[in-house]
């Protein structure tokens, strides 16, 4: 069996193994593949499994690639891919669903640490003489905030907004959840579902985690924003076109939105134009909440699980 990576450099920049892949086959690893069709095409060449974290397998791609049967997404969002033209072409496309759930949530609560703290800036201050240069013992370049009480509103509780939650909690933190399909044995006194608008409405900060499809695309725009409390504070962990970038960053230069934290952006890497590079109290991460070692370690394991279920009849993990 012959396997392609079209971009393995992001899961494994050389300090994890792709060994348990070998294990079938001959395997190629492309560090990273231009993306245009006929270079992707090129890439592919002859492979029976392709396997691609963010490389786009367009239409176009998957009608010229006829021996593929087999598409692993090296992440969990698989939009990267069109699932709909490569079902009618029998080929199975799997994902992994739940590999970066601790570190996602560790990461959300980090930046919402970070917008509340500012620890870095003040890193920075010290370092540069503002302390030694303090006529008082202690000085703070911007309001610290504490969380205690507050609430904040998760959009998608799946497993990674379940694991905000709970450290959310942990902090004090009131929970309002919006999901399409409820579990409420998952409610209690700090936390409940809501309904989009209620959660707009009601909480101090706002993190999404839920996927990009048609449906949630923008679900942070002008007239949401419009429903939020002044000084409302948005995490995005989870995609850059779940948010219209430009009223982000005028609702966070009027003073609407207090602070914004995004370790996703809508075209990545990050174009120099990228509203929110221009905008007040906003931090930007390039997208690496998910990718401690632990959690590519979790990942390339099931990469590897995904492809024996395929290669035993029994495929897992199937998004098609």
């Amino acid at each position: 069996m012959k396997m392609v990576v079209l971009d393995g450099y992001t899961l494994n920049p050389g300090d994890l193994s792709w060994d348990g892949l070998k294990q079938f086959g001959d395997l190629k690893v492309h560090d990273r593949t231009p993306y245009n069709p006929e270079t992707v095409i090129e890439a592919i060449g002859d492979a029976d499994v392709v396997f691609t974290n963010k490389v786009p397998l367009s239409k176009e791609v998957l009608e010229q690639v006829s021996k593929v049967k087999y598409i692993g997404v090296l992440a969990t969002g698989y939009n990267v891919v069109d699932v709909e033209t490569a079902a009618k072409l029998n080929m199975v496309v799997t994902n992994v669903p739940s590999y970066g759930t601790t570190a996602v949530a560790q990461f959300t609560m980090s930046l919402l640490l970070e917008l509340c703290h500012h620890i870095g800036d003040h890193n920075k201050a010290v370092k540069e003489g503002e302390w030694t240069r303090s006529l008082d013992f202690c000085f703070w370049n911007t309001p610290l905030i504490e969380l205690a009480g507050k609430t904040m509103g998760i959009i998608g509780f799946g497993r990674i907004g379940q694991a905000t939650a709970k450290i959310a909690q942990d902090f004090g933190l009131k929970v309002l959840a919006y999901n399409r399909s409820k579990d409420y044995s998952l409610e209690s006194e700090t936390c409940h579902y809501a309904t989009l608008d209620e959660l707009f409405e009601k909480s101090d900060i706002i993190s999404l985690h839920i996927p990009l499809f048609e449906s949630t695309a923008g679900i942070i725009n002008k007239q949401n924003i419009a429903k939020m409390k002044d000084g409302v504070m948005i995490i995005n962990t989870s995609r850059g076109g779940l948010v219209v970038e430009e009223d982000l960053k005028e609702a966070l230069n009027s003073g609407k939105v207090s602070a914004a934290a995004v370790d996703v952006v809508s075209t990545e890497p990050i174009k120099e134009n990228n509203p929110l590079l221009s905008a007040k109290n906003c931090i930007i991460t390039p997208h690496i909440a998910w990718a401690s070692k632990e959690s590519r370690v979790r990942l390339m394991q099931v990469v590897v699980d995904n492809l024996a279920a395929f290669k035993n009849g029994k495929p897992i993990n199937v998004v098609n």
